[in-house]
């Protein structure tokens, strides 16, 4: 189980740069690794949900080497202020796949002995599929979250010989992830941004990379 203190620390962090944790979703039954998911509902100035792990940064990933200042993550991933949040709504997929993607995404390096880090990729199932009927995003982009002090909130010093990382995930058609996978995340990147991708999940928003027939 992940200590109270860590847990703790991750909590004031999230009330320092985020704001105020309103719930948590926690962690039922789990293995090794237990991952609750903190919750800080929408206000005036940050109109959406804000959703972050805490006990993805229990162990270290397998990072290369050169690397091993970002052994420790935690990830959030931001939704509208209409999403349904609550045990009854989460019985729909359509509602839960953010919190279920989410939550498999920070599992997935310690699963897989291996990292994630700013402008990685990870796709949803093999073979590829959406997350859920409702749709199109078959992936997740790993990137730094949009905050009042970027700096200040990427770092978490747990002690002298730890520091965690947090970052968001924005969801990817599965064009964006090829597109990514052929050019590089500073193309795809420049893509998200001419169609105004922000951190907080869009269901209906354009595909960057969709091909397109015809005159328009």
């Amino acid at each position: 189980m992940y200590s109270d203190q860590s847990n703790q620390m991750i909590c004031n962090h999230i009330e320092q740069y985020i704001g105020v944790i309103d719930n948590v979703f926690k962690e039922v039954i789990s293995d090794v690794l237990s991952i609750d998911i903190l919750i800080v509902n929408p206000t005036p100035e940050r109109n959406y949900y804000t959703l972050i792990t805490s006990g993805m940064s229990e162990f270290a990933m397998q990072v290369p080497d050169g690397a091993e200042e970002y052994q420790y993550t935690e990830l959030m991933i931001c939704l509208p202020p209409t999403w349904k949040l609550s045990d009854e709504a989460f019985k729909d997929e359509r509602n839960y796949w953010p919190v279920r993607a989410l939550k498999t995404t920070a599992r997935f390096p310690h699963e897989y002995n291996t990292w994630l880090y700013m402008g990685h990729t990870l796709v949803n199932g093999n073979p590829v599929q959406p997350y859920s009927e409702d749709t199109g995003f078959k992936g997740m982009f790993v990137w730094v979250p949009e905050v009042e002090d970027q700096s200040g909130f990427f770092n978490l010093e747990m002690n002298s010989e730890k520091v965690v990382h947090f970052y968001t995930l924005i969801p990817l058609f599965g064009e964006e992830l090829d597109y990514k996978v052929k050019h590089g995340e500073e193309e795809l990147l420049n893509k998200l941004n001419k169609i105004g991708v922000t951190d907080v999940l869009n269901p209906s928003r354009k595909n960057s990379c969709k091909k397109r027939f015809g005159l328009f």
